[in-house]
């Protein structure tokens, strides 16, 4: 139990500490908003999420299933009596001395206990005990695939709003430019028609703002399903913090994740299905010590004692009795039981051995990931960035002047454009490719402070 915990405690503490927005997107002081960090939204995942929240009652159901395990079999109690009483002639000649009989005249008590044997309670307790610990693993399983699940929206509503920005700029620009050109216009510096191909040229750009807003909702509305809340009524008031500043390189080597490949909550709980299966096979085995059966009984009664050869006359009979039961023909079903147990742990080590192999597989893809993502990363920020702002200023500012067309413009800021978007992209793709690496590790602390 105690690496379940640990291991919980270390997917509370591999979200990002709480990112400040960057002071570009900050709006003004009389209406600040404080957008939900990262950090704030996996705390709020972790209580609120409903696959969190069912796998959390499987852990309940195991615990209430452990401590019915932990009880004896329960005994029964029965009560009987005579409830009437005719007597018969010798000869057949009829029936004399019908009545009802009060149970203060006639009663009999039995009580029935059965014994186990071969230590059946302490082994059923324990296959229980290790189906706790498969349920908690369980759940320590849904934690992290939801926790992956929300910080890629996170992620992907992070790049949406950088895109966003890029296409807001873009927009500006333009306006920018078809000012200085509706100005040209009228001081008969350039003619009308130019300004209308310009104007014409728009259209991309204002669809890109489109598609980034799109894509923006859909993100957030994403992030406030996966927080249990409602995605029409909350995800379009959702405000996200944080930014996807460019990220330092792992510390971390591949053979250092792997190592730490056995604290993947689905490997934990494939393992500790091995070991609730063998607790199964134990108890199975258990059933060649037959169980017996154990009933004593009270009995009293004051019907007729008509005796012909008493000397003296009865009041009432009272008798006390003990019947010892076990059953038997029972060799064939307990070594039936036995295989299927043992045939379970067989499957069960299988199993374990595959997710295993399977984890591995998603580490050695996610590393693979990771280290184009962090080559991308260097490649499409920095001077590549700058070199194309660069470019688009030198060229609008030599159309302005008449040293270049209106196309040479428009084709400067569709690079600056792709190379902006390419650098977010890139971002994006080097922070999810961490938090996926983080996921198929299971090892925390990987996951970037956004």
């Amino acid at each position: 139990m105690k690496s379940a915990a640990a291991l919980c405690l270390a997917l509370l503490a591999a979200g990002p500490a709480l990112a400040q927005r960057p002071p570009e997107a900050r709006p003004a002081a009389s209406q600040t908003v404080r957008g939900l960090s990262l950090e704030e939204a996996q705390a709020i995942l972790l209580e609120r999420n409903l696959a969190v929240v069912a796998a959390r009652r499987g852990v309940e159901i195991a615990r209430a299933q452990r401590l019915v395990a932990d009880t004896a079999p329960a005994g029964s109690v029965s009560y009987g009596q005579t409830a009437a009483q005719m007597s018969e002639e010798r000869r057949l000649s009829g029936f004399y001395g019908g009545r009802a009989i009060s149970p203060l005249n006639n009663a009999s008590f039995t009580l029935n206990v059965l014994v186990e044997r071969g230590g059946k309670r302490e082994l059923r307790t324990l296959a229980a005990a290790e189906q706790v610990s498969v349920a908690e693993a369980q759940l320590l399983d849904t934690m992290r695939d939801q926790l992956f699940q929300l910080r890629q929206a996170f992620i992907n509503a992070l790049q949406a709003r950088a895109d966003l920005r890029v296409a807001l700029d873009n927009r500006n620009s333009l306006n920018t430019t078809e000012t200085l050109l509706a100005r040209q216009v009228r001081q008969g510096g350039i003619a009308e028609s130019e300004l209308l191909r310009f104007q014409a040229s728009r259209l991309p750009f204002e669809q890109q703002v489109a598609a980034a807003i799109q894509a923006q909702a859909a993100a957030v509305a994403r992030v406030a399903a996966l927080l249990g809340q409602d995605a029409v009524a909350r995800g379009a008031a959702l405000e996200l913090a944080g930014n996807l500043a460019a990220q330092p390189p792992l510390s971390l080597t591949q053979a250092t994740l792997a190592a730490g490949i056995g604290n993947r909550p689905d490997v934990l709980a494939a393992e500790r299905g091995v070991a609730a299966a063998d607790a199964s096979t134990r108890l199975a085995e258990a059933g060649r010590s037959r169980d017996v059966s154990i009933a004593g009984s009270l009995t009293r009664t004051e019907l007729s004692q008509d005796l012909p050869s008493a000397s003296r006359g009865l009041r009432a009979n009272n008798a006390v009795g003990i019947t010892l039961s076990v059953p038997i023909f029972t060799q064939r079903i307990t070594e039936g039981s036995i295989a299927v147990a043992m045939a379970q742990q067989a499957q069960a080590r299988a199993q374990a051995d595959g997710v295993r192999a399977n984890a591995l597989a998603d580490l050695a893809a996610a590393w693979a990931s990771y280290e184009q993502a962090r080559t991308l990363q260097s490649l499409t920020t920095g001077a590549v960035l700058r070199r194309a702002e660069e470019a688009y200023r030198a060229t609008e500012t030599a159309y302005l002047a008449g040293g270049r067309s209106l196309l040479d413009v428009l084709d400067a800021l569709r690079t600056l454009n792709a190379t902006r978007q390419a650098a977010n992209a890139a971002q994006a793709a080097h922070a999810l490719a961490l938090a996926t690496l983080e996921q198929a590790s299971g090892v925390g602390g990987i996951m970037p402070r956004l």
